[in-house]
């Protein structure tokens, strides 16, 4: 079972599914599973293995707006709140570890900006639209031009934001997730956003779960995530292998390696694991095919 991230309201489930899978199944095969990649995915169609991508891109569509994506402009005022610290996390993150020299120097001056010691600090909310247009002036936001990333970065920061804090909208996603999960489910593959949702479910599963599986994952984002989760924070306990992907230059991933932040006495979280995803560190069909999620998928399969 497939779980979306943030910045999918204009797509569907099915759409999905024909990037995913073809993705997945390459992860597969480079890691020396060709029998399971072509029962995934083979000659352009998928194959014999059923693999379903949980939907939810809707839930944050703009209502009475023909299909606009909602942005920070439409949160309440704490939301609104909590979404421009967000926005200052994704800064700090950016001047400590974006991989291009531009983007940290000027993550820095737009985070500097922000010190409640600088000459004309205003505080996080009242700078909130020069903190979105740092974001965007960041080529790790905008590969597509910085239109375009503005309008990413506000709707993810607004969705992020609506998953945290409001309950009716967690709890119509794990619905959706519930829908799919059964006890032939062997694996649960949560991208950015999806991740959390991933981990949720998989606190309620009353099936055993061979793998949890975690991408460009902000679980480790203390503050603004990690404090806010309802779930105890350990290993879901009907998980048999919890594997966690990062690239270090993916500013989602907060924290790439989660085993300081989750209790885990039988060493079922694997989280050293570290991609490069090249000039796209967050895109998730770079996760899916690498070795090791073919690897760690292969091992359920066989």
């Amino acid at each position: 079972m497939l779980i979306h991230g943030i910045g999918q309201e204009q797509e569907s489930a099915d759409a999905l599914e024909a990037r995913w899978i073809p993705a997945l199944a390459g992860g597969l095969r480079v890691a020396e599973h060709p029998g399971l990649a072509d029962r995934l995915w083979r000659d352009h169609r998928p194959g014999d293995d059923s693999c379903r991508m949980v939907f939810y891109g809707d839930l944050f569509l703009a209502k009475g707006r023909m299909g606009q994506g909602q942005t920070i402009d439409d949160l309440l005022p704490e939301q609104q709140e909590l979404a421009l610290v967000l926005a200052a996390e994704w800064l700090r993150r950016a001047e400590e570890r974006a991989a291009d020299e531009a983007d940290r120097d000027e993550a820095y001056r737009r985070f500097a900006s922000l010190d409640p010691d600088a000459p004309g600090h205003q505080g996080v909310r009242a700078g909130g639209r020069p903190v979105l247009n740092g974001l965007a002036r960041l080529r790790w936001f905008a590969p597509a031009g910085m239109a375009f990333a503005q309008t990413f970065a506000n709707r993810a920061l607004a969705q992020v934001t609506r998953y945290l804090t409001e309950e009716a909208v967690r709890e119509d996603v794990q619905r959706r997730i519930a829908e799919h999960v059964g006890p032939e489910t062997v694996a649960v593959i949560g991208h950015s956003l999806g991740s959390v949702a991933a981990f949720q479910a998989a606190h309620r599963v009353r099936e055993g779960l061979p793998l949890l599986m975690t991408l460009g994952s902000p679980l480790g984002l203390r503050t603004l995530v990690y404090d806010r989760l309802p779930e105890a924070k350990t290993i879901p306990p009907r998980v048999g292998r919890w594997a966690n992907f990062a690239d270090r230059d993916d500013l989602v991933a907060a924290v790439p390696d989660l085993r300081t932040l989750f209790a885990d006495p039988y060493g079922v979280l694997e989280s050293d694991w570290t991609f490069d995803n090249g000039a796209e560190p967050h895109r998730a069909e770079s996760y899916l095919g690498k070795k090791q999620t073919g690897a760690a998928l292969g091992a359920v399969l066989v």
